[in-house]
Order: C-alpha cells, then structure tokens, then sequence
C-alpha cells in the first residue's frame, strides 16, 4: 500500500492548521471565561478577585437579597409579556402580510426597521416618547387633553411596563419575518383543498396552516427567551433600572454590582445564574433540532 503524499498530508491538516488559532482563542475567552466566572462566584471576592473559597455564599446572598428578587420576577413579567405580545402581534403583521396585499415590500421593511436599530437606540427613543414632560402625555395635553396622563414611565409599578412596550415594537417585525417565511413554506394545495370543503380563511388558519407552523413557533419562542434573558441594553437606554430599582432585572443586577459596587463576587453568581438560565433553554432546543436531523 502506497503512503499518503507531502500533499494529500497537507490538504488533509492544512484546515486544522488554519481554523487551530481561532478554536483555541474562542475556548480560552469564552469557556475559559466562564470558568473563571463560575469559580469567582464561589469566592470571597469583592472589590478585586479574592480566590479563597466561600462555597455557596455568594449565592445564600444572592438569593436573600430583595433587589435580586425584584429583578427575577421583572425578568418574568418581562418575559411573560414581551414574548407572548411579541409572538402575537408578529403572527397577526404575518397573515395580514400573506395576504398579498398591495405595498406588501413597503409594509415588511417598515415592520422590519425597528430590528435595525439596536436596543440603545429603541430604549433612548421610547424614554422620549414616554417622558411624562416631554413625550405624549406632554403632547396631548398641548393638544386640549389637560387630564391625561401617562407617566408609567415614572411609576414604580408600571415601569416595566414601558421596558415591554419598548421591546415589543422592537421584536415583532422580526418575530413577523420569522412566520411570514414559515407562512410561504406552506402547500398551497393544502389550503385550496380545505376552501373547496367549504373552510373559511379563519379556519384554514386556525386548524390547519397555525398548527403546522409548530418548528417555526418553537424557533421563535427560543430566539425571544435569550433576547427577554439578557435584555441589559434595553433596560439600563430606557429606565437604568429605576425608579429606584423597580425596573432590576438579572443583567442589570449583574452590572451594578460586579462593577459599579464592588461585589465581584455576587455579580459573578448572578452571571452564574443567568447562564443556567439561558443553558436551560438553548440545551433542550439544540438538542431537538439535533433528533430531528437525525430523523
């Protein structure tokens, strides 16, 4: 048997050789940094990393903390809100859309421009919008409306609400585009033969095309969950947090104390937590998409 060739040994490590560097440098600054972080939040670091070993404490005082219980369930209303609105209005832009529509190019890049901005750029719009002295509610007041108001955006209670509104507007031409393309993939057999049975344009939707649009749901669902997860830049444009801290959620927590309070350690184990978080939707999700393609 003849050997290989300089050559065939050379096209055969020459990609290794290549795509080494890259590998190594992505462990390194990415798993590396998370292990780094992980054993940073079972230290006693604080203002600088103290490497001693405290176990669990960190996270005892993570989860004794109000603030930290104030941004988890700001996480959930978020999340709750952001990606049920978000997927409703999206499916809802998406049938209209479907209809082929005249200006149908038109309405999807209008949709669609609110993805392009980044989530500094929407939360600095929309604290505009809903300043209480110079967005809407300054508006219709000038407009004869004297007794209107909306000043959620100052509200304790209702702050949360502007940082859903904010995301909404954002996420849903997307989330549009999302089930437009899953809307197109469909049979259009499948449709005539359920009108030629007599099945309204509600009811083909309803029972038949919606339901099998379950992959593109699932998709979309994943893509919402990491976005409302890690929702930092949205948050600290629109509201930084307050009033207060009443608008916390675990990325803001995450910043506030590992960098501005010197709590290297509890901010390590709020990233800690959030990763867990994250971990627990994408793994699941990469791991049905890994069956199916083995199907």
């Amino acid at each position: 048997m003849s050997t290989p060739s300089a050559a065939a040994r050379l096209d055969h490590w020459l990609p290794r050789l290549v795509l080494a560097p890259s590998f190594v440098l992505s462990f390194l600054f990415i798993y590396g940094l998370i292990a780094w972080n992980g054993y940073l939040s079972v230290s006693a670091s604080r203002l600088l990393p103290n490497y001693e070993f405290v176990g669990l404490q960190q996270y005892e005082i993570l989860f004794q903390s109000e603030r930290w219980m104030v941004a988890l369930k700001n996480l959930g209303i978020f999340s709750v809100l952001f990606i049920g609105i978000g997927m409703a209005l999206g499916l809802l832009l998406a049938i209209l859309l479907d209809q082929k529509i005249r200006a149908e190019g038109l309405l999807r890049t209008i949709y669609l421009y609110p993805m392009a901005l980044s989530f500094i750029v929407t939360g600095t719009a929309w604290k505009w919008i809903l300043n209480p002295g110079l967005g809407l509610e300054h508006l219709m007041q000038q407009w004869g409306f004297e007794n209107f108001r909306f000043g959620w955006l100052v509200d304790p209670d209702m702050a949360i609400y502007t940082v859903v509104i904010a995301g909404v507007w954002q996420s849903s031409g997307f989330v549009m585009a999302l089930f437009l393309a899953g809307l197109r993939g469909i049979d259009d057999s499948i449709i005539k033969a359920a009108q030629i049975d007599g099945a309204t344009l509600p009811q083909i939707y309803w029972r038949i095309i919606v339901p099998s649009m379950r992959p593109v749901f699932f998709s979309t669902l994943m893509v919402l969950a990491h976005i409302a997860i890690k929702s930092f830049d949205l948050v600290m444009a629109l509201t930084a947090g307050g009033p207060g801290f009443a608008t916390d959620v675990p990325a803001t927590f995450m910043y506030t104390h590992a960098f501005t309070r010197g709590q290297i350690g509890l901010g390590a184990a709020s990233a800690t937590v959030m990763l867990a978080t994250v971990a627990a939707i994408v793994v699941p999700y990469l791991y049905s998409e890994l069956r199916s393609q083995r199907r």
